[in-house]
């Protein structure tokens, strides 16, 4: 019954065989309906990296959060349609020196058996949890590839896993993704560490993004930014209702979150943001 939500929530009523088009399709339409978001994160009510509870979580409130939960239900959705996946350990870096880092900071997917001419090991990577990720699921070869405004690239397939190289616009650099530990246990590490304050990745700013066929949109703290073929657009969003009404545009129910709780959050961000522009937006 979860996975049927699921589909409904994401507008699929119709049945899905384990296809390379379903597998798109679903991309398509999880990264359409489920934006990557930290809300429940910054508001101090951190949601579960529990797989189930993360896919029931979209059933009932449209949020799952960041890529450990985004991806980990995708990966029960599949599996329970007939796909043949696995999971993989990735690590998300912005400078050169932290490349080779084994801190897991996201969870990568390969689903096997699809076969393509262009694509004859049938190994595809579906994400969608990178935010500002690609559109659909990419296939697991060497190549660049374009992607509206964006243009990605995966740099090396090994055995154990691959490399990645994310559009020059983008907030982080790149990704090596490896066979390391992915079980429950070292993902409950990982999200303790990403998403406590003050240190926590996660538990710094707001973020949400959300791509569509033409772009993407992200709200960081309090800029909106709008990326597509007609260039990069920003928006300071200075009121409570702006920032809040920038969050429904995005898809992100605030669903049994106390309005008392998110005005916080808007003030304790709004002041950051503050900040930052006296500085000069370094």
């Amino acid at each position: 019954m979860p996975i049927r939500a699921y589909l409904g929530r994401l507008g699929v009523d119709q049945a899905l065989p384990p296809t390379l088009e379903s597998l798109r399709l679903l991309h398509r339409r999880h990264l359409e309906h489920v934006p990557y978001e930290n809300l429940g994160i910054m508001l101090g009510q951190g949601p579960s990296v529990d797989p189930d509870s993360s896919l029931r979580r979209v059933v009932d409130h449209g949020r799952a959060g960041y890529c450990l939960h985004q991806n980990a239900v995708l990966e029960l959705v599949l599996v329970s349609l007939g796909f043949t996946v696995e999971r993989r350990h990735g690590h998300v870096w912005t400078h050169e020196e932290s490349r080779d880092d084994t801190f897991l900071n996201h969870l990568a997917l390969v689903v096997s058996g699809l076969p393509t001419p262009d694509n004859p090991g049938g190994l595809w990577w579906p994400d969608v949890g990178l935010g500002e990720g690609f559109w659909e699921p990419l296939p697991l070869v060497v190549g660049e590839y374009d992607d509206g405004p964006f243009r990605f690239a995966i740099t090396e397939v090994r055995p154990d896993g691959w490399s990645f190289r994310n559009d020059p616009s983008g907030s982080f650099v790149g990704l090596e993704v490896t066979d390391r530990a992915t079980d429950p246990a070292a993902v409950l590490a990982a999200h303790a560490v990403l998403s406590t304050p003050p240190d926590g990745a996660f538990a710094r700013i707001l973020v949400v993004q959300r791509r569509d066929e033409d772009g993407g949109d992200t709200l960081r703290g309090c800029v909106a930014t709008r990326q597509d073929g007609d260039g990069t657009h920003q928006r300071d969003l200075t009121t409570y209702d702006a920032w809040a009404g920038e969050l429904l545009r995005l898809g992100v129910s605030l669903d049994g979150f106390a309005e008392q709780d998110l005005r916080a959050l808007f003030q304790r961000t709004l002041a950051a943001h503050e900040g930052w522009v006296a500085a000069g937006r370094p």
